[in-house]
């Protein structure tokens, strides 16, 4: 059995290539590329040096959301275009989650966190181990996103791009209860979210069916939305 995953929906593009349980290609890139122009290529490198082809796979995944608006779209157009002309099902990963299960054996709470601007967060908590969800995907200020997390535990590890960015206010809210991730542990991994799907098989969609997770709308729609209103 053989699954591939894509994801773009952050700013390191990444593929995972599982067999039978096993990882057996990963690629992390960050680059002046678009992710437009840099996943076909990794997708036809995963292929080329795990000596396997499209046409073995069995399940195309894709890292859905939250992230980048113009990212996640990348990612879930060209799963959809692959498991279409192959008429293979798509499995879905939340992008929090995934970036979880890369440091699931911290003993505390993990903090997955995207810059959302403006003061704001997505982001959502997680039990170390076991992989309890503690809270939803939800853009929060990071302040409310802090003591809504901080609920559940005294031990936090924070990752994700949203962590630079609100680090010194993160440490000076939280001081010792507050861990950062080290570099190599602060992105979505891909094999970590191919291994979340992996074991959701079950829960596989046609490419129809697979679809963006966005945690709020576009900029561009809000301003429209804000314009109409005041129009109106």
């Amino acid at each position: 059995m053989i699954l591939l995953l894509i994801d773009t929906s952050g700013p390191v593009a990444g593929v995972a290539l599982m067999e039978d349980g096993r990882v057996r290609y990963e690629a992390m890139c960050v680059n002046s590329f678009t992710h437009s122009q840099s996943m076909l290529p990794m997708v036809e490198e995963a292929y080329l040096h795990t000596g396997v082809s499209v046409d073995d796979t069995d399940y195309f995944a894709c890292v859905t959301g939250p992230g980048s608006f113009t990212g996640v779209r990348i990612g879930v157009s060209t799963v959809k275009g692959l498991a279409q002309v192959k008429d293979k099902p798509c499995v879905a990963v939340d992008a929090l989650e995934g970036m979880a299960n890369g440091v699931r054996y911290f003993d505390g709470i993990i903090c997955p966190i995207q810059d959302a601007r403006a003061g704001q967060v997505y982001g959502a908590a997680f039990m170390g181990n076991t992989m309890e969800r503690l809270l939803p995907d939800e853009p929060l200020i990071l302040e409310e996103y802090l003591e809504k997390a901080a609920a559940f535990g005294n031990k936090m590890i924070f990752l994700g791009d949203g962590m630079p960015v609100h680090r010194e206010k993160i440490a000076n809210i939280l001081g010792e209860k507050a861990v950062f991730a080290p570099a190599q542990l602060a992105y979505l991994r891909p094999a970590a979210a191919a291994e979340l799907a992996w074991q959701r098989q079950k829960e596989a969609v046609s490419y129809l069916e697979l679809q963006p997770l966005y945690l709020r709308a576009p900029s561009a729609e809000r301003q429209k939305n804000l314009k109409e209103r005041k129009d109106g």
